[in-house]
């Protein structure tokens, strides 16, 4: 099933929620809705749910038009954050509630709900679980109970609101590839809601960054990543370095530093900041014009990473690398050293092209 959002804006007297969203989602499509706290992101997919209307634009699944249609009529199956599971009931009669609450003529027979339970329960694996009760369970147990849920009613779209977030870091990676591989064998559309980076980045096909109830950027994992097409993109979707500078003849430049920006070639004399990851920074011994002297302030080794604070000699600005523990023992590096930070792949944005 997939899923249009035409143009959807929404207000809560005069806080603007969301300012003329447009996407289009395909059929299968695991998609994050990822962004800061009021960003917008959970008031798309309540009305997504028809759990709130918009003030303009439309919401199609498929072709069929679905904006005045009643959450029950448009079967979507919702997972809430904190679960909202019925606590009296076990977790058979919680998976089964959807299906036993179904008007008498699409109800199924007692045996046919028995058996669509039981299918879930294995496909969650909590076999073993179906007579206990919410409270015997763990976070990451009710999480799965909440989703085989949501799952029992075969709703055309399955919509997750931080449906992780509740949960201890070492769960919530379990629970990802959990839900990565349920969705690539159920194939079912899907939409969930996050400010988890690395979350979005690891489970979703496709992320759609949000920021004050607006658009910043779609895309893969990969390009929103790797290609951030503003500064709150490039900020909110990991750690970067900031080097600024003005631009002159294609190149950033700031006192004797020196780099190429040869998508302004023809920009003079404005203010400019070049954006860098810490894992495209090298550090070097020797000066260059594309360099900047520092003083190495903190080492540390994280697994196979190893994380290096500096900070500038010019400007006291705190700089952060990432190299491999192989590439840092080669160099033999140590704190309080002087050296030499290379930005290997910048990105030039002027300040003012991206303020509100």
């Amino acid at each position: 099933m997939s899923i249009q959002i035409q143009n959807i804006s929404k207000s809560f007297g005069t806080f603007q929620a969301l300012d003329n969203i447009t996407i289009d989602i395909q059929t299968g499509e695991l998609v994050a809705l990822l962004g800061p706290s009021g960003s917008g992101k959970t008031s798309l997919l309540r009305i997504i749910a028809g759990l709130e209307a918009a003030n303009q634009g439309a919401i199609l699944f498929g072709e069929e038009d679905m904006t005045l249609i009643n959450t029950k009529e448009r079967k979507v199956g919702f997972v809430f954050q904190h679960y909202a599971l019925f606590r009296h009931m076990t977790v058979f009669d919680n998976i089964a509630y959807g299906l036993k609450v179904r008007p008498r003529k699409t109800r199924p027979s007692k045996k046919e709900i028995e058996e669509k339970v039981y299918e879930l329960l294995k496909l969650v694996k909590l076999e073993a679980f179906a007579n206990r009760y919410p409270f015997h369970l763990s976070g990451g147990q009710r999480q799965r109970v909440a989703l085989a849920r949501a799952l029992a009613v075969e709703p055309k779209v399955l919509l997750l609101d931080e449906p992780f977030g509740a949960l201890d870091a070492k769960v919530r990676k379990e629970l990802r590839r959990w839900l990565r591989k349920l969705h690539d064998d159920y194939q079912i559309t899907s939409i969930f809601v996050t400010h988890d980076q690395e979350e979005a980045l690891d489970v979703a096909d496709r992320v759609v960054v949000m920021n004050e109830g607006k658009i910043e950027q779609i895309g893969t994992p990969e390009e929103v990543y790797e290609n951030p097409i503003s500064p709150f993109v490039y900020h909110f979707l990991g750690n970067v370095n900031l080097f600024k500078g003005r631009l002159h003849n294609g190149k950033l430049q700031h006192g004797s530093f020196e780099v190429d920006a040869p998508e302004f070639a023809g920009t003079e004399n404005r203010e400019a900041v070049g954006y860098v990851r810490p894992h495209d920074i090298s550090i070097e011994r020797e000066a260059s014009p594309d360099a900047v002297a520092a003083k190495i302030s903190y080492i540390h080794i994280v697994g196979a990473a190893v994380q290096i604070e500096l900070i500038r000699k010019d400007e006291g600005d705190f700089l952060e690398v990432e190299l491999t523990k192989e590439h840092f023992r080669s160099l033999n590096l140590k704190s309080g050293e002087d050296v030499y930070v290379k930005p290997k792949q910048l990105r030039v944005f002027i300040p003012e092209d991206y303020s509100i």
